[in-house]
């Protein structure tokens, strides 16, 4: 009976993910430019968003008691932060960023002991977003809008998306009061007088 195709155990697959070197952002880079060449549209949507993975230790990278919209509670897990591109063509991953909270910042000797690379520090959901846009922008990705949640409205991101003249849909709190809508809604009523 001739061997089913493909490799006999996990060996090769944990050699390259265990023991193999390699760069996670030349790999994310790849990514993105096999994904581009197959889906790039100039009307394209970057999607911004977060999920957890529930972890039961505390020594996973990034690992805390944090609130994630997989479960809907706070609990021990990581958090990480994703960029996807959408086209007419389809969709894909393109970026990605281990969210990793001050509990974890404040403790060099944690870092340390999780391979953290020195020089990272304790950055915000919002402010990683902006770092991706930052780099597909850089990359010559083609896209229009940017669409998030209420995570990333309300921030310098929105001004960022501004200045690189991108359209965008960032969602706000219920509670969020916003001026410019109130003011226009007045001018309005005055005109249908």
């Amino acid at each position: 009976m001739p061997r089913p195709p493909g490799d006999p155990g996990p060996w090769r697959q944990q050699a390259i993910l265990g023991r193999g070197r390699w760069e996670a952002d030349a790999l994310r880079d790849l990514v993105r430019d096999y994904v581009l060449e197959h889906l790039a549209d100039d009307e394209a949507v970057l999607v911004l968003d977060e999920t957890g993975f529930l972890k039961q230790g505390h020594a996973s990278c990034g690992v805390a008691r944090q609130y994630t919209g997989s479960v809907g509670k706070i609990t021990n897990c990581q958090i990480g932060v994703f960029a996807a591109y959408v086209s007419r063509h389809g969709h894909a991953f393109i970026d990605r960023a281990l969210y990793l909270p001050k509990v974890w910042t404040d403790d060099p000797e944690r870092l340390a002991a999780a391979h953290v690379p020195e020089g990272i520090g304790f950055s915000t959901k919002p402010r990683m977003a902006q770092d991706m846009i930052e780099r597909a922008i850089e990359a010559n990705t083609p896209f229009a809008w940017v669409a998030a949640d209420s995570v990333y409205g309300v921030s310098h991101l929105e001004t960022a998306l501004r200045c690189a003249g991108r359209g965008y849909v960032l969602g706000v709190k219920g509670a969020h009061t916003v001026k410019a809508w109130a003011r226009w809604a007045h001018l309005t009523s005055k005109m249908q007088l």
